[in-house]
C-alpha cells in the first residue's frame, strides 16, 4: 500500500485514500492516554501481563508512537497497529481500536525473532 521510509503523514494520506474512510488518528490516540480515556480489552490485558509490560510502558510506547498499519473495518470497527518505545527503549507494538470516544488496547506485546526482524518489519 505504501512504501517504507515514507513519512507517517504521507502513509496517513494514501491509507485514506485506499480505505475511503476516515481512520483513527495517532493524535486521536494520544489525547485518549493523556485523559486516561482508554482500555484494554481482554485479550489485551492478557497479553500486556504475559509480556510482563506494566501500564506506563504501553503509555509510553504510545505516546512516542507511529502508526505502522491501519486496518479497515471488518466487523468490529476499524484499528490500527501502533510502535512505540518506552523510556528504557523497549518496542512495543500495540493494536489499537476505538469504541466511542475511547481507546480500546485490543492487543499488546514486544516484537521479537522469529515473527519479527526488527520493530518496523516482519520476518
Amino acid at each position: 500500500m505504501w512504501q517504507k521510509g515514507e513519512t507517517s503523514e504521507l502513509n496517513w494520506k494514501k491509507a485514506k485514500r485506499y480505505y475511503g474512510v476516515k481512520l483513527i488518528d495517532l493524535e486521536w490516540i494520544q489525547a485518549c492516554v493523556q485523559n486516561q480515556s482508554y482500555r484494554y480489552s481482554l485479550h489485551g490485558e492478557r497479553e500486556r501481563v504475559d509480556d510482563a509490560l506494566d501500564f506506563g510502558e504501553v503509555e509510553q510506547a504510545l505516546l512516542s508512537g507511529r502508526i505502522l498499519e491501519q486496518y479497515k473495518n471488518t466487523g468490529r470497527g476499524e484499528s490500527c497497529l501502533v510502535v512505540g518505545f518506552t523510556n528504557s527503549g523497549k518496542p512495543i507494538h500495540i493494536v489499537c481500536g476505538r469504541i466511542k470516544d475511547e481507546v480500546v488496547i485490543i492487543t499488546v506485546y514486544i516484537p521479537t525473532l522469529p515473527k519479527f526482524l526488527n520493530p518496523f518489519e516482519q520476518a
